[in-house]
């Protein structure tokens, strides 16, 4: 990062330097609340990409990081967790202002991400293969579990560093080297965060960070030949894309995508923790979350009192600057996000949906000159509508009446995701049976936007492939070689297969 100019500029990690792009250009980002840019990043190119992949590529297969025991690695993992909470404020301030989300959340992210290199530092040397005791005389047969590789790593702008934690934590304690590709709309924090890496003591290109568009960077990283993995969280459209370019060179996936999550309330829940848990659900990080319960269903004999309830709360909500510990509601992150916000508004509008409230652009004299969009609830929808299949990624609730567990289990199945689901209910045999009937990765009940370290985390259908977190989640990083030593003193038959 260079001072002495008005916006701050910051270089690229490759190879274990700082670097600029090989264009030598730089695009501009911006702070959300302020509604102008206030940093300048590398705009990357396919080069770039090229050099960060050859690096990760060296760094895999020869120096430091190969030689490295499972437990050297580990170490260096929780040497990096350790760095990470004098820094966690310093960072959070880079995060709220590049994503414009708010403070209080992101300074809790970022001293909790902390926990995800000192879990998989832990778990880097509890990696054991198997004898297997096979049918085969004179033999013995072992496995082993090797890093994958060079592992691409593509962020996403709602939760850059939690979310690199989550990937970048597994991949290294497995043996992998990884390029991270930040969003265009939030590298800076990222580019922070490596300098702990470089203090830490990793090797030189054992972590990299390439800045860029998706197009120009993205693209070639995912399609590069020496990329052995993806792990990408983003919206199912983006997925798709690397998907199939990832299926070209037989590359591993793991894949985290959008949600349409349902938030059920019945009529036996408590009734002010449902509507705390419906509010956390959809205006908590101005519903730029990929698990917002952003369909709410309602038993129809509490459905009139709880959206009073609901928008009586919800009114309450005090928006504007990030920064503020007392504000709850924070900007859109970006220009794009916020003009697809507002068109969603005005398509749920014309299919017929009532905006009970909000459902326009926030124009508050503490909203500035950001992209604020009011905290909306739009009744009278019904779950064929857009508003109701479509994801969002604002601070927009559509509310479904049901009548039933059937009709809710129903409901909340019709769409194309499944990444998570909540159940607000005093009833037990009806906690267990909506959790295993609701088609989700993640079910809460009775809470909202739980997560940890210890607890795999990812989607149905087309929320995702593969699982983030957990013991299992260093799997994804691994693949097994089986290793066949022949104690025979005699060679058989060789026109015989064994």
């Amino acid at each position: 990062m260079d001072g002495g100019s008005q916006l701050t500029k910051y270089k690229m990690w490759i190879g274990g330097e700082w670097v600029e792009s090989a264009s030598g250009a730089y695009f501009e980002s911006d702070n959300p609340f302020l509604g102008k840019p206030w940093a300048l990043i590398p705009k990357g190119n396919a080069q770039d990409a090229d050099r960060a992949v050859r690096a990760a590529h060296q760094a895999l297969t020869t120096g430091a990081w190969p030689k490295m025991t499972a437990s050297q690695r580990g170490a260096l993992l929780r040497k990096l967790a350790d760095l990470i909470g004098p820094d966690a404020k310093r960072l959070a301030e880079i995060e709220v202002r590049d994503n414009g989300k708010l403070f209080a959340e992101m300074s809790a992210q970022t001293t909790y991400m902390a926990q995800w290199y000192y879990y998989f530092g832990g778990l880097a040397d509890k990696v054991e293969g198997s004898v297997i005791p096979i049918d085969k005389a004179d033999t013995f047969n072992y496995t082993r579990h090797e890093p994958i590789g060079v592992v691409v790593a593509i962020i996403p702008w709602n939760s850059p560093l939690l979310l690199t934690a989550w990937k970048l934590a597994p991949a290294l304690a497995a043996g992998c080297t990884v390029v991270i590709k930040p969003s265009e709309f939030t590298s800076a924090s990222t580019l922070e965060f490596v300098k702990l890496i470089e203090q830490a003591g990793f090797p030189p290109g054992v972590v990299n960070v390439v800045t860029g568009l998706g197009a120009d960077v993205g693209s070639p990283l995912v399609e590069h030949p020496l990329t052995n993995k993806v792990a990408f969280t983003g919206s199912d459209r983006t997925g798709g894309l690397i998907y199939q370019a990832a299926a070209k060179g037989m590359k591993r996936v793991t894949m985290e995508l959008g949600g349409k999550s349902p938030n059920i309330v019945f009529d036996d829940a408590e009734i002010e923790n449902a509507v705390k848990g419906v509010i956390s659900g959809i205006f908590a990080a101005t519903g730029q979350t990929c698990i917002a319960g952003s369909r709410l269903l309602v038993q129809e004999s509490i459905h009139d009192q709880f959206v009073e309830k609901l928008v009586a709360f919800a009114s309450t909500a005090k928006m504007g600057n990030p920064m503020s510990m007392d504000t709850q509601v924070g900007p859109v992150t970006n220009p794009p996000q916020f003009k697809k916000i507002l068109e969603y508004l005005e398509v749920a509008k014309g299919e017929g949906a009532k905006p009970v409230l909000g459902g326009a652009k926030a124009d508050r004299p503490e909203c500035g000159e950001g992209w604020f969009v009011e905290p909306t609830i739009f009744t009278g929808v019904h779950n064929r509508m857009r508003i109701a299949q479509e994801e969002v990624f604002g601070p927009v609730l559509s509310v479904i009446p049901f009548s039933d567990e059937e009709e809710a289990i129903e409901i909340g199945n019709d769409v194309v995701f499944g990444l998570a689901a909540g159940v607000w209910t005093q009833n037990m045999r009806r906690a267990f049976k909506m959790a295993e009937k609701l088609q989700a990765g993640t079910v809460w009940v009775n809470t909202y936007r739980a997560v940890s370290y210890l607890s795999p985390f990812g989607g149905y259908k087309r929320s995702g492939l593969g699982r983030e977190s957990g013991q299992e989640m260093i799997r994804e990083y691994l693949q097994t070689k089986s290793v066949w030593i022949s104690l025979a003193t005699e060679v058989p038959n060789p026109f015989i297969m064994r």
